[in-house]
């Protein structure tokens, strides 16, 4: 295992009470890598955009189908 750098181990000892827990040193380790700015946003979580369902996107609202994809139901 890589030893962690002084700068995340000290920004971790800042942030939580407990020092060598699972959550410190989450923490800690995406300090070192540069991930995570101590007192900052997260670098790796933007949100991406959205884009309609003719670009490759979601369908546009809760349960809509297009018309040509509805399923035919048969009946007996």
């Amino acid at each position: 295992m890589a030893k962690l750098c002084p700068r995340g181990k000290a920004a971790a000892k800042r942030k939580f009470k407990v020092w060598p827990s699972a959550y410190a040193s989450l923490y800690a380790s995406g300090v070192c890598s540069g991930k995570i700015t101590p007192g900052g946003k997260n670098k790796s979580q933007k949100r991406k955009a959205v884009s309609n369902y003719e670009q490759g996107g979601i369908a546009k609202g809760c349960g809509d189908v297009m018309e040509n994809r509805r399923k035919i139901t048969k009946k007996y």
